[in-house]
């Protein structure tokens, strides 16, 4: 079975023919969306025709897109090439623009599936708490709480504060599911948590799921938001001083998928 070192050693000249080109890849993002027109791609790139058109002879010989009375389309090998270049720079883009928040924390309780479309929190923002708003990501957390139409939550850790605004919210009629481990469980069946489960046992839109396997990640997910929290690599602890945020579509679309994935794991904690 052929590596991918072994290909790039003996194709790399074709390889990098179309990555060392900006308006290469330009050309092929932007008909890959649909047909374009030369004034199109000129518009996109803020390149000359003189420029461009020898670009896109050599993207025609490499039958990656070709010229039809719509204009220059994709071919079918071209939508492919392209699906896996936008992949690259949407994961290059978003690793890059957190990259010490995915540098200093651990990443092993993100399955490598959710690791691979790690592009789709490029919307994401991070909070972090500092000596002068010491509490910011926590207030900050407690806002998408109070907004949430439903909660879904993967939690490593679990406080007091927190428990009561979400029993609070169970109580105004929100669904709240959360997914942790068994250590958070034994917790939960004790004080402060066990008065506050048992008030909670007539609400049937209030679940706990309990996996198995430790869970080295925090992750809350709304109608509205998401916020995740990763334990720190240099003492393998929950870090609540910083929270990546968003209120972006397919960041949460990555969050809720990641949720679902841990429940479908879970056996639910009978109240």
């Amino acid at each position: 079975m052929m590596e991918p070192l072994e290909v790039y050693n003996t194709s790399n000249k074709l390889i990098q023919s179309i990555f060392s080109s900006r308006l290469k890849i330009q050309i092929l993002l932007t008909v890959a969306e649909g047909p374009k027109q030369l004034s199109d791609l000129r518009d996109v790139t803020g390149s000359t025709s003189q420029a461009i058109i020898p670009k896109i002879r050599s993207l025609e010989r490499l039958s990656l897109i070709e010229q039809r009375d719509r204009g220059y389309v994709i071919t079918p090998i071209g939508r492919i090439l392209t699906t896996k270049i936008g992949d690259f720079v949407m994961t290059t883009g978003e690793l890059m623009q957190h990259r010490e928040f995915w540098a200093t924390h651990d990443i092993d309780g993100i399955p490598q599936p959710f690791l691979n479309q790690i592009g789709d929190l490029i919307g994401s923002e991070l909070k972090f708490d500092t000596t002068d708003t010491m509490f910011h990501v926590y207030s900050h957390f407690l806002s998408i709480l109070q907004q949430a139409e439903y909660i879904h939550g993967i939690s490593s850790v679990m406080s007091p504060a927190l428990a009561d605004v979400l029993a609070q919210r169970v109580i105004e009629g929100i669904p709240v599911e959360l997914v942790v481990n068994q250590k958070i469980v034994d917790g939960l069946m004790q004080e402060p948590f066990l008065s506050k489960i048992q008030q909670l046992r007539p609400y049937k839109d209030f679940k706990i799921w309990i996996v198995e396997e430790p869970l080295n990640l925090g992750i809350t997910v709304t109608d509205k938001h998401l916020s995740l929290g990763l334990n720190k690599t240099v003492n393998n602890v929950y870090d609540s001083s910083a929270d990546m945020f968003s209120s972006d579509p397919k960041a949460r679309d990555w969050a809720e998928r990641l949720f679902q994935y841990y429940r479908n794991r879970a056996v639910l904690l009978e109240l």
